[in-house]
């Protein structure tokens, strides 16, 4: 054990910030686990939400940044709580530089923290080097004083950070704390393999760029990316033997030991449940505070994975209800003071991990049954895996993500074929792919394109849009592009991709279309240019879907480009109202909605938002007479240049997924809603006219989808609204406002008539039943019926049963009839006296439910069944009569 003072996690937090703010960084709030990199599906490192600058993708005048970011991993889920160090959820203290600083300085102040405001002794660090990393051998040999046998020289599997396998990379060096030959390894090892040894700190020296051919040259800016896990370095300053004893965790960990009535380091077994809740609980809170819900794919998909995991352990401890939800309270508690976020979404957050734990209760135990009775099949087959075919079936029917099951075998010794599960995914996603086609040209569609659109930006520059403040512009035409090449020129008849210098043409982005228009020339009058779409191919670059007209035109040509503007307007209207949806949603139903998607065009507009409920009727009054109040009440709508730290700071509302430079758009309405959008809009909201919401519907757990319209189209939906009634008003011979009183009064006299016809058909009933057991077969002394009947479902065939039995005292009723809905019922009925003999209800359905295609069952005296064969239900009641069990003498029909 290190010899240290204590610190609490809250403490070390807030003196690594502090520390390097003194050197010049600027402190920066953690990011969302949600990255606006769309390539990267987490936040997996505290250098992600600078990766932009790192890359030079947008400019910044940040220098220096110090954070401790949220971060979450799963590439090593089976190891957490099996070591003391693996998770989920961690936050990652890291100190950057961008062109500034570089490895003196990282070098100087780690060791400067550690030594100084730490207090680790300087005789338990050792760090590790690049092996070719002279430069940094002698900083810490030269300049610190570290011993020669304290700086270890390793691999660039080690010790040579890359982004991928091409690009920004450089050397690292990490810094260690030697914990004691009590913790050491067997065999030992040293640095980097000998578990004594726990690596805390990783300094990256970003230096190099690496070419195709793999060679390195150096960056024109050196950048330092640094990376100090809280978990870890928290549980040597709090002198324990694993993250899980720390402050971080231990009070999660009691707290759910003590729920379930056990005790923390008495069970193994029970250990292991207790350290895999306590993490995933942590990653739960933070992703569901940062929008993330439950689903079937992406990020959604690692939620549900985590939630179903940590459940599942829950059945380790006792666990048989949710619990999770009550667990998740602890962890706002211990965290709000540094995400206060977490404390305002409590509620919300609380919500969404119950509702996922109560559907997943729902399906747990059938999968665990299910994989109970394929851990026996593989056991008397004497194979050691799992189809996978069985386990997507698993993840496909019941929910059960691989990694659950993958839990499950390995507790008994089995595995999963991984591979052939990857293929039943494959085919699910072709599948899917398939069902879904594709109606225009998308960026997505012009990957293979980059390259040609890369040169053209890097020949002409970026295009510049006037779209905000007028619908058309004089421009010049800077590139075309036929069949995905460059030309010099397009005529009539020909489609193609113009850009133009300047364009007022909005290309889709955020949800919103594309504009279309038309393009003419300045100097000539047969130039007819339609655009059908515009779209954004790289980011910088606009690109105008074209259909030439008339004429013909030419790269440098001086043209008028001019947007249809009704339909700009219309686009605005929704565009415009959806904001205004978003604020209404959030006044109505509370600050945890959030937007999770959405399309405006000019016809309707579809807003996405999470929310763990459906809306009753009265919440989506509220919120369309709300928005209808904000048209009403004359709103401006205004719109300006910001910082996105000053956007933020100001409450504006940032979406989830979106990318933003430095300098963003805010756009404001009254004092109602505050959003960052690029899009276009109306400048007060009485021009939106009239909202109406269409519809409302679930399209994920946890996720609602809200379907408008508004002006034009909101009048021609409501006038169609009102055609309809008029058009039932005159069949029922009604003014309109009495409508619903006279469909009561149908629906009453319905009930009644109905009533009357089932009174009337009991009576018949009882003289048509003597008809029916005439009919009635005697095989070794057993009374047989099996008949074809008239019945309006089962209870009525059940009635008809009934009467059977009654009359005949003892015997087999066996009633067959077609249902209005094509399908067909069974019945099988057995009087006490011979079901004391043996005969079974449940066994004679059984054997003729299969001809008409169907399952039944039931008791001894009575069981149903349906099938979809109507055209086989003779034969089924025929063979009632040559059951090969009611031709035995003496020998009654068993249960089966």
């Amino acid at each position: 054990m290190v010899n240290v003072n204590y610190m609490s996690s809250g403490e070390i937090r807030e003196k690594f910030l502090k520390f390097f703010e003194s050197k010049g960084h600027k402190i920066t709030r953690s990011a969302s686990l949600v990255p606006s990199d769309p390539s990267i599906l987490l936040t997996i490192a505290g250098m992600v939400p600078f990766k932009p600058i790192f890359l030079g993708q947008v400019k910044s005048s940040l220098k220096r940044a110090v954070s401790s970011q949220k971060c979450i991993r799963t590439n090593d889920i089976e190891n957490v709580g099996k070591t003391a160090r693996h998770h989920t959820f961690f936050e990652m203290l890291g100190n950057f530089s961008f062109g500034d600083y570089f490895k003196e300085d990282a070098i100087k102040w780690a060791w400067e923290f550690f030594t100084e405001v730490t207090g680790f002794p300087e005789e338990k660090l050792w760090v590790s080097i690049f092996k070719d990393d002279d430069e940094s051998y002698d900083i810490w040999h030269n300049l610190i004083g570290l011993p020669e046998k304290k700086i270890v020289r390793l691999g660039e599997k080690d010790n040579f950070w890359k982004v991928g396998p091409t690009g920004p990379c450089g050397p690292c060096s990490e810094i260690y704390i030697d914990l004691g030959e009590e913790k050491a390894s067997k065999g030992g090892g040293g640095v980097g393999v000998d578990e004594r040894y726990l690596e805390l700190w990783n300094l990256v020296f970003m230096q190099y760029n690496r070419g195709e051919d793999g060679s390195l040259t150096p960056l024109p800016k050196r950048n330092i990316d640094t990376g100090l896990g809280l978990e870890r370095i928290a549980s040597v300053l709090q002198k324990v033997d694993t993250d899980f004893e720390t402050d971080l965790f231990l009070p999660i960990i009691e707290f759910v030991a003590q729920s379930a009535g056990i005790k923390y380091k008495e069970d193994r077994k029970k250990d292991l449940a207790l350290k895999v809740i306590a993490d995933h609980i942590r990653a739960l809170v933070f992703m569901v505070s940062d929008g993330i819900v439950p689903s079937n794919e992406g990020r959604g998909y690692v939620l549900r994975m985590l939630l179903r995991r940590a459940f599942r352990y829950g059945k380790v401890i006792n666990y048989n209800q949710p619990f999770l939800y009550e667990a998740a309270s602890v962890v706002i508690g211990l965290m709000k003071e540094v995400y206060p976020e977490t404390h305002k979404e409590e509620n919300r957050i609380c919500q969404v991990i119950l509702a996922e734990e109560k559907r997943f209760q729902e399906t747990l135990n059938i999968g665990i049954q299910i994989l109970d009775n394929i851990k026996d099949e593989l056991k008397q087959k004497n194979k050691d895996k799992l189809s996978g075919k069985d386990a997507f079936k698993l993840y496909d029917t019941y929910g059960f993500p691989l990694e659950l099951t993958r839990d499950i075998l390995e507790e008994d010794g089995f595995g999963i074929e991984e591979d052939d599960f990857k293929n039943e995914m494959k085919i699910q996603k072709e599948r899917s792919r398939k069902s879904w086609v594709k109606t225009k040209a998308s960026p997505e569609d012009d990957k293979i394109n980059q390259k040609l659109y890369q040169d053209i930006l890097k020949e002409q520059g970026e295009t510049e849009f006037t779209g905000y403040d007028s619908v058309e512009v004089k421009t010049r035409v800077i590139a075309i592009t036929k069949d995905d090449k460059l030309a010099d020129k397009a005529a009539a008849g020909d489609n193609c991709k113009i850009f133009l210098e300047k364009t007022p043409f909005y290309a889709e982005k955020g949800g919103q279309i594309g504009d279309k228009g038309v393009i003419t020339s300045t100097s000539k009058n047969n130039l007819l240019v339609e655009i059908l779409d515009t779209q954004v191919p790289i980011e910088g670059l606009i690109a105008h879907f074209a259909e030439i007209r008339q004429g013909d035109i030419k790269v440098g040509e001086e043209v008028l480009a001019r947007v249809d503007s009704l339909q700009r307007k219309a686009i605005a209207r929704n565009h415009t109202a959806t904001h205004l949806l978003h604020g209404a949603l959030r006044d109505v139903l509370g600050g945890h909605v959030k937007q999770s998607g959405s399309a405006v065009n000019n016809h309707h507009l579809r807003f996405d938002f999470n929310h763990f409920a459906p809306l009753t009727m009265e919440e989506l009054e509220k919120i369309e007479n709300l928005v209808n109040e904000k048209i009403l009440d004359e709103l401006k709508v205004e719109t300006k240049i910001s910082t996105f730290d000053k956007a933020k700071e100001i409450g504006a509302i940032a979406l989830f997924g979106e990318k933003y430079g430095e300098q963003v758009r805010v756009v404001k309405i009254g004092e109602f809603s505050l959003e960052l959008c690029g899009g276009t809009h109306l400048n007060s909201t009485s021009n939106i006219g009239l909202f109406k919401i269409l519809n409302e519907e679930g399209i994920g757990s946890g996720l609602r989808r809200i379907e408008a319209v508004t002006g034009e189209s909101a009048l021609k939906y409501i006038k169609e609204k009102e055609s309809i009634i008029q058009e039932v008003s005159d069949k029922l011979q009604v003014i309109p406002s009495e409508i619903p009183l006279k469909i009561n009064q149908i629906i009453d006299d319905a009930i009644q008539m109905k009533k009357k016809i089932k009174i009337i058909r009991s009576k018949l009933a009882h003289y048509e039943v003597d008809s029916l057991v005439s009919q009635k077969k005697e095989i070794k002394g057993v009374n047989i019926i099996s008949l074809k009947v008239e019945a309006e479902d089962n209870n009525d065939l059940r009635d008809w049963g009934d009467l059977i039995k009654a009359k005949i005292k003892s015997g087999i009723v066996v009633l067959g009839t077609e249902l209005d809905n094509g399908r067909v019922a069974l019945l099988a009925m057995i009087t006490d006296d011979l079901a004391e003999k043996g005969y079974h209800a449940g066994n004679i359905i059984k054997d003729i439910a299969s001809i008409v295609g169907g399952k039944g069952g039931g008791k001894k005296t009575m069981a149903q069944a349906g099938g979809s064969k109507a055209d086989k239900l003779n034969q089924a009641l025929e063979k009632v009569f040559n059951l090969p069990i009611l031709q035995c003498s003496n020998s009654p029909i068993k249960e089966k």
